[in-house]
């Protein structure tokens, strides 16, 4: 038994942000059937190369969309919205990552589905929400870290803004929204009323600044970018040099200082009046950045690691190949096989989920194809197969 087992979730989603938020509740076992339209090839995604497993199988799809039902329904027939009711009814929840005026007029919000199902959860992830002057725009994630100061952080003073390298947006805003449907499903079982639930882009993107806006609201400090993706109060806590690349220290702890003097051999530096808490070494960071690097020089960034081994926090500058066969990655079994669809005798590896639950197996079904499910799952909600093929003759699923 997963955690979310017996939670049915019903997703019109498509691309990256919806996608990855109800993955996460996928894989903890919610049953997420991806509402898809038959009539113009389901998820946009499906068709985002460059790579494939198969003709009909992205490797970015497969990447949003473990674990998770394909039903296909045009929404925007009155015979396939029929359909679609008939599944509220034994539903859970309505997510959607659309434009913030459509899923009023597609009826996916509350007010349009409480008559159906009163205990519904209406999750909604728009770019800038479903009110206000933006609510129709259409927005994405790189646009959202440039309007909310993500790029004025990113990358070396000197150089052009920059975006962070991953859609940390779009992920983080559907890890919002999945939170706050999980957390509505709870109430609605309890209360037996469920609600709308509202999360966009531009509002994720905008609180994650956290405490730099906090000191900008409070003390009117524009915060930018430093030398080194150093941090912009604690020190030793930025890249340095090594004999054969860089290295990555993090002494955002007091303790770590001295243990990290001691561990270069220069212990004498924890007692410097320069460097004795984080303050003085902000004011001293240039020079103790060249006596960083100067020290750090003498070894390898591997030699360096063995020496911290946990006592320092450091790490390595991997590139994504790097990365996925690090050592590290093996132990914890954070690669799993799936088997291809293309080639039902073959597998491929995608990261695996980073919430592990006690006792649980992980699930590890692909992406499904599009409308796999229909069938299966409109004849358990009691539709007759002859039904069905009518239905699909004229093109509603």
């Amino acid at each position: 038994m997963q955690p979310l087992t017996g939670v049915r979730v019903l997703a019109v989603e498509q691309y990256g942000a919806g996608p990855f938020g109800t993955m996460y509740l996928a894989n903890q076992g919610a049953e997420v059937i991806k509402i898809e339209n038959p009539s113009d090839g389901g998820d946009m995604s499906r068709a985002v190369g460059p790579y494939f497993l198969g003709s009909e199988d992205s490797e970015f799809f497969h990447s949003f969309n473990a674990n998770k039902k394909s039903v296909t329904i045009n929404l925007q027939k009155p015979e396939g919205l029929a359909v679609f009711h008939e599944l509220v009814k034994t539903a859970d929840a309505v997510s959607n990552n659309l434009r913030g005026d459509v899923p009023e007029k597609l009826g996916l919000d509350y007010a349009s589905l409480k008559a159906i199902n009163p205990k519904v959860v209406c999750a909604h992830l728009s770019a800038y929400g479903r009110s206000g002057s933006r609510q129709t725009w259409p927005g994405f994630d790189y646009l959202m870290q440039a309007e909310t100061g993500w790029f004025s952080l990113t990358g070396e003073p000197g150089t052009p803004p920059a975006r962070f390298g991953l859609s940390v947006v779009d992920m983080m805003t559907g890890l919002a929204m999945a939170f706050s449907l999980v957390s509505a499903v709870v109430a609605a079982r309890s209360s037996g009323i469920g609600r709308d639930m509202d999360v966009s882009l531009f509002d994720l993107a905008l609180h994650n600044t956290s405490y730099l806006s906090t000191w900008y609201l409070n003390d009117n400090v524009v915060t930018e970018r430093l030398e080194r993706s150093a941090h912009p109060s604690l020190t030793p806590c930025q890249l340095y040099k090594t004999k054969n690349g860089w290295i990555f220290i993090m002494c955002n702890k007091e303790k770590f200082w001295p243990i990290l003097c001691d561990k270069l051999g220069q212990a004498s530096w924890s007692k410097d009046p320069r460097f004795l808490l984080f303050k003085n070494r902000l004011e001293h960071r240039e020079t103790l950045q060249q006596m960083l690097d100067e020290t750090l020089s003498q070894k390898t960034t591997e030699e360096w690691l063995a020496t911290f081994a946990g006592s320092v926090p450091a790490a390595p500058i991997f590139d994504i190949g790097e990365a996925m066969n690090n050592p590290f990655v093996s132990e914890r079994n954070s690669i799993h096989e799936f088997t291809n669809p293309a080639n039902p005798n073959t597998t491929f590896k995608m990261v695996a989920h980073p919430i592990r639950s006690s006792g649980d197996q992980p699930l590890n079904d692909p992406a499904p194809k599009l409308g796999e499910n229909t069938d299966r799952i409109l004849g358990e909600t009691g539709y007759t197969d002859d039904q069905i093929n009518n239905l699909r003759d004229k093109g509603i699923i």
